[in-house]
């Protein structure tokens, strides 16, 4: 889908829209931009079996917004874009990970209404194996 991400504005009719790349077991959602189709935005979800619930789960990371655009309404648009394809595929929840170092994002997600889990990510570089 595309949505427009309100208030955003660089130059002169310059809109901001939301579109989503799908593949089959994930998704991306790139903020498209001003002019000549510049990145400003970015997240990725992909959906997971829950072995606790029996159910498809969305995995949620690599939210980033361009530094200078940021607190102005995209994030929220992007993940919310996320969360509709997710549920639209199946899914009953939503994970969502996050640099914990990374306060200004983690107070964002608090308001947004994420909670924090007590599971911790872990990861192996697969080259090494």
């Amino acid at each position: 889908g595309e949505s427009e991400l309100g208030g955003v504005r660089r130059g002169e009719g310059a809109g901001l829209g939301v579109r989503l790349g799908e593949a089959e077991d994930g998704a991306s959602v790139l903020g498209g931009g001003y002019g000549k189709d510049k990145a400003i935005a970015m997240a990725s979800a992909q959906l997971v079996i829950s072995a606790a619930r029996g159910t498809s789960s969305a995995g949620i990371e690599d939210v980033v917004v361009q530094q200078s655009l940021r607190g102005q309404g995209i994030s929220p648009l992007l993940l919310q874009e996320l969360l509709s394809w997710a549920k639209r595929h199946g899914a009953t929840r939503a994970q969502l990970l996050a640099d914990k170092a990374n306060t200004p994002a983690l107070a964002f997600y608090r308001r947004a209404g994420w909670q924090p889990t007590r599971l911790m990510a872990w990861r192996i570089t697969l080259a090494d194996r």
